[in-house]
């Protein structure tokens, strides 16, 4: 064990530098994303006013504006993709010399994703985070999210990481079949905004639906953790929760491996 992370934890440290020599490019993705996370929460909030309840999907509006700041802390700590990494591998031919390289390959990639995550968590999470908190505590008047809220989120937020770098894993390997995989890379980011939650929570969505949602991955990517910020997974649901989690982390992973252990058998490199 302690041999593997002298092998790969120089991937993640290197991310990490490269994630801080380019601060300009983040910063902008950062405030284009923050941009679209307030346009969100002016939307719940004109819903909310026309709303004669005061509830609705089970929340209310002081738990929706920590949903939907909560929701986009996460997405961008979890939704760390790595198949703009094996496309351009792909396409320049470098992939044929991980190959041969005394390591593996996705847990190389594995390894730059956690890279990315922890530089996410400091630099922007944790300030939203403090912020929000600070707004929730003297603006709205309601009490902080507890330590035991806090250690589950943590916990789930790490799974969550990991199911969405196995999953984009798998769907990185299309590249080995088109090379350029840009267009559904467009395609599948909007469909993981609706199904993880992202822009609408899962509980504003019928029942038949909801169950739907609940046997795929794409839940416990944003969803899951959001809802345990929130204190309604508790219990037995929050065990259950992470168990999901646990058992999609194990279930992609075996998927992974075999769809590599095929592309490999046909991969052709031109150039390199």
């Amino acid at each position: 064990m302690m041999k593997k992370l002298r092998v790969y934890l120089p991937f993640a440290l290197n991310e990490i530098k490269t994630q801080m020599a380019y601060k300009g490019a983040f910063y902008l993705y950062l405030f284009t994303e923050m941009f679209s996370s307030f346009i969100a929460f002016y939307l719940w909030m004109a819903i909310y006013k026309s709303s004669e309840t005061g509830m609705l999907g089970g929340m209310t509006q002081q738990e929706m504006v920590v949903y939907v700041f909560i929701s986009f802390i996460t997405s961008q700590m979890v939704m760390v993709s790595i198949s703009e990494q094996i496309s351009d591998d792909v396409v320049k031919g470098t992939v044929a010399m991980n190959l041969i390289k005394p390591i593996d390959y996705r847990s190389s990639l594995l390894s730059m994703a956690c890279g990315q995550m922890v530089y996410r968590f400091f630099i922007p999470s944790l300030i939203i985070w403090i912020g929000l908190e600070a707004y929730r505590y003297f603006g709205m008047g309601i009490g902080n999210v507890t330590w035991w809220e806090l250690i589950a989120y943590l916990i789930s937020c790490v799974l969550s990481m990991f199911i969405y770098v196995l999953f984009d894993f798998c769907f990185g390997m299309i590249a080995f079949f088109t090379s350029y995989i840009f267009g559904m890379q467009m395609v599948k980011g909007a469909i993981l905004s609706f199904l993880t939650g992202q822009l609408i929570p899962l509980s504003f969505f019928p029942d038949a639906v909801q169950k739907v949602f609940s046997f795929l991955p794409f839940s416990s990517m944003v969803y899951t953790p959001t809802m345990i910020y929130l204190g309604k997974y508790t219990g037995k649901a929050l065990a259950l929760a992470i168990g999901k989690q646990m058992l999609w982390v194990v279930l992609l992973y075996l998927l992974g491996s075999i769809i590599w252990k095929r592309v490999t058998k046909r991969l052709i490199v031109l150039g390199g």
